[in-house]
């Protein structure tokens, strides 16, 4: 007797989707349109396929396993690439770039990364529809967001997460210092209390961090660098923060220079091998290394 396919068909990638993303299979089955002991007849059948449980099944309802994670990430690129083959297949025979690019990034460089990027991406590439999601560079952050499926490029900090992973394709764009912020004409600005945010202080510069006496333990903590450098300028306290965060410096704040061991930030696209060859990726990452031009 011959054995049945091991690979899932697209309709079974879909459910793995939205179990994972509705959190059960009663809420997976309102999402898709089908009813309940479908989906957990077509969840069965892919855990029996791959061979492995995927969802932890319980009273609060379907939890992804680490397989079940891996599974539904590499599930959500796939079915990505269903969605742009036609834009592709249409690209590739009359030239022009076309469909949703869906992107992922951190506050500052939605701010004032992208923004000239998509502005001549719009000029050169009408077709193409950016969607844009603000994402904190906490844990997996803007990489992990790509890794998931959820972005097809993400700008992130490199080399101090997901990024390092084999299977994502990097690229700098911007690298750039630190340096120390305080309210303007404070008389000793580093006397002042530290004023921090969760996604400051990566590995790239924690060395830099603990050399440096003189900065004490953050007493406060804000939501993200915008908000802390508005406390700063309230004189509220001193805070070091990368340039691109400074971009919004207004008077009420001085910016004094670190010197030349001040810690730097490495700032970059990420992206997957299959996301890296679509027209609309490509093109969003010329339109980003021109910005460095």
């Amino acid at each position: 007797m011959a054995a049945g396919p091991t690979e899932l068909a697209p309709q079974e990638l879909r459910v793995l989707v939205a179990v994972a993303d509705t959190g059960g299979f009663s809420a997976a089955a309102t999402a898709l349109g089908i009813g309940q002991s479908a989906v957990s007849h077509s969840v069965r059948g892919s855990e029996t396929k791959v061979g492995a449980v995927l969802f932890e099944r319980g009273r609060r309802g379907a939890v992804p396993t680490p397989a079940g994670e891996r599974a539904v990430a590499l599930a959500r690129r796939i079915l990505r690439l269903y969605e742009v083959l036609g834009a592709e297949a249409r690209g590739a025979g009359r030239g022009a770039v076309e469909g949703t690019l869906r992107i992922a990034a951190f506050r500052s460089a939605a701010l004032h990364l992208l923004p000239p990027a998509l502005e001549r991406l719009a000029a050169r590439h009408p077709g193409i529809r950016p969607e844009v999601r603000v994402v904190r560079e906490i844990g997996a952050g803007t990489a992990g967001e790509v890794l998931a499926g959820r972005a097809d490029l993400g700008i992130a900090t490199l080399g101090a997460g997901a990024d390092t992973r084999p299977d994502l394709l990097t690229g700098e764009l911007v690298r750039e210092a630190y340096a120390l912020v305080h309210p303007a004409g404070h008389p000793d600005p580093r006397s002042l209390p530290l004023l921090d945010w969760d996604e400051n202080c990566g590995s790239y510069t924690r060395a830099w961090w603990r050399a440096q006496d003189w900065i004490p333990r953050a007493t406060v903590k804000a939501e993200d660098d915008a908000m802390v450098l508005t406390m700063v300028g309230r004189g509220l306290g001193m805070a070091i923060l990368p340039e691109l965060s400074l971009k919004e410096a207004t008077e009420a704040v001085e910016i004094t220079d670190l010197g030349p061991e001040r810690p730097m930030r490495r700032v970059g696209y990420v992206t997957t091998s299959e996301s890296a060859s679509t027209l609309a990726v490509r093109a969003l990452i010329r339109e980003l290394r021109a910005n460095k031009g």
